[in-house]
């Protein structure tokens, strides 16, 4: 397993340096299921759901002695709001993927990108069109977070940029606060 998303799993965030929330744990296990449903396309979200309650966000009867960091990776996530983030960016991903498209750069059709980044953008999409309870910069830190935990700097801004760019479109007056003190999230930093 890649560090960084180990460490972010056991509630270390190296950017901030403070313990990753319930919430942040199940964007992170979100982002892996709507992955594995991308790489089966043919998988039942909520079979997925339910595969990651058993195996990933919940501990097996048989942690073991070492206190079942193996079969309990994300013990303290929130499964209910995983679970609404996997069903909801599943169900309404023909909606997700059209207001992607609509703010990609030209030249970059969704398919070209990452599945991870797609399944990144994906879940950050679902709640920004879902999730008004949660603001529109945490969204996005949320989001930029997962990010760090997958990959080093590359895609990042241009996640920053695009979950930017529609939660301004979507959400409209609310402040968005992507990472523009440090001119990252421009989306046409990967056109080019």
């Amino acid at each position: 397993m890649n560090s960084k998303v180990q460490n972010l799993r056991q509630g270390g965030n190296r950017r901030q340096g403070r313990v990753a929330g319930r919430r942040s744990l199940a964007r992170l296990n979100a982002v892996q299921a709507l992955y594995q449903l991308e790489l089966d396309p043919q998988a039942d979200p909520h079979g997925v759901v339910e595969e990651f309650r058993t195996y990933r966000l919940g501990c097996a009867l048989d942690a073991g002695e070492d206190g079942g960091v193996e079969k309990c990776p994300s013990p303290g996530a929130d499964h209910a709001f995983f679970a609404d983030i996997v069903e909801g960016a599943s169900s309404r991903q023909g909606e997700i993927d059209e207001q992607l498209v609509r703010v990609l750069p030209s030249g970059w059709p969704l398919d070209r990108l990452e599945s991870v980044v797609r399944a990144i953008l994906r879940a950050g999409t679902y709640e920004l069109l879902a999730r008004p309870d949660v603001p529109t910069a945490s969204v996005i830190n949320e989001y930029l977070n997962v990010a760090h935990a997958f990959f080093d700097e590359g895609e990042v801004p241009f996640i920053n940029g695009v979950l930017d760019r529609l939660g301004r479109d979507l959400r409209g007056g609310e402040t968005s606060g992507g990472n523009r003190k440090s001119g990252k999230g421009s989306l046409d930093e990967r056109n080019g």
